[in-house]
């Protein structure tokens, strides 16, 4: 455990964060977040089932959506989701609070990962796509822990000094931006098979690095292909996944990584591990 908690701060092992992990999260009154893609789909639609076409990824179903009713309809309906009542912070945020791991990558679009980092100063790096002035398909912001407040820096003064909250996938704050929709992906994808999706720091320190997978269904396309360009030059590591039988999909990304399956539920690791 000690020699796991020491590689997570040091950045040796990295955090990968999917929407998994809010599997047993509950508003404040009673509803549960989105946890997979059916769920996100529900929630995008005002809890209203879609046709199966649309049901089978929810970047389909916000496509969907966007197209019948704008842009800014699945910008606000995703902010919403996250904003319109409170809740706890998912149990593996609270775990890597007590870590603070050198750098956390979280495919989620909320806030629960700026929250646990608002003690030190960091560096937040949250995706865009769909944009036509430059290639970069991300923003470098940097926290003051006395302000409180988060400021946009170019990405020649993003350094490792300082821990790096990454959120490929965007996120409800600073900014709202969202990667969520069919067009949105394949943007994003395109650029960061291009070499745009990741700032060139990054891309030097995460040579070699190993990561730890929670609540990342490599059953769906879209978050396969996120996972593999994010962690290009990979070193295997782990992945939890507790499932009585996994996919082809799932079973063949986790061999070609070479990682290791911790049958475990996400609240049985951290629990075995405090």
């Amino acid at each position: 455990m000690k020699e796991l908690i020491k590689k997570l701060k040091t950045g040796e092992i990295i955090p990968f964060l999917g929407m998994g992990v809010f599997e047993k999260t509950l508003t404040k009154d009673g509803k549960k977040l989105p946890y997979d893609s059916d769920s996100m789909i529900l929630a995008l639609n005002n809890n209203r089932a879609m046709s199966p076409r649309l049901m089978y990824e929810y970047t389909r179903a916000a496509m969907s959506l966007e197209q019948r009713k704008g842009r800014e309809f699945i910008v606000q309906m995703t902010n919403h989701i996250y904003t319109s009542t409170k809740y706890d912070i998912p149990s593996v945020y609270k775990w890597l609070e007590k870590i603070k791991p050198k750098y956390v990558i979280d495919t989620n679009l909320d806030d629960s990962l700026q929250k646990i980092y608002s003690s030190v100063n960091h560096f937040l790096i949250t995706g865009i796509s769909r944009i036509t002035a430059d290639y970069d398909r991300y923003i470098i912001y940097k926290f003051d822990v006395i302000s409180k407040t988060y400021t946009k820096i170019d990405k020649e003064e993003l350094n490792l000094d300082l821990p790096i909250l990454f959120k490929p996938m965007g996120s409800i704050k600073p900014d709202m931006n969202f990667v969520i929709s069919d067009a949105d992906f394949v943007d994003w994808l395109t650029e960061a098979m291009g070499g745009y999706a990741v700032p060139e720091v990054l891309k030097e320190f995460r040579k070699g690095k190993q990561y730890i997978f929670f609540g990342v269904d490599f059953s769906r396309d879209t978050f396969r292909m996120v996972a593999n360009e994010i962690t290009l030059g990979l070193d295997g590591g782990f992945v939890l996944l507790n499932k009585e039988e996994l996919s082809k999909k799932e079973d063949k990304f986790i061999k070609t990584h070479n990682l290791e399956n911790i049958d475990m539920g996400i609240d049985e690791f951290i629990n075995s591990y405090e």
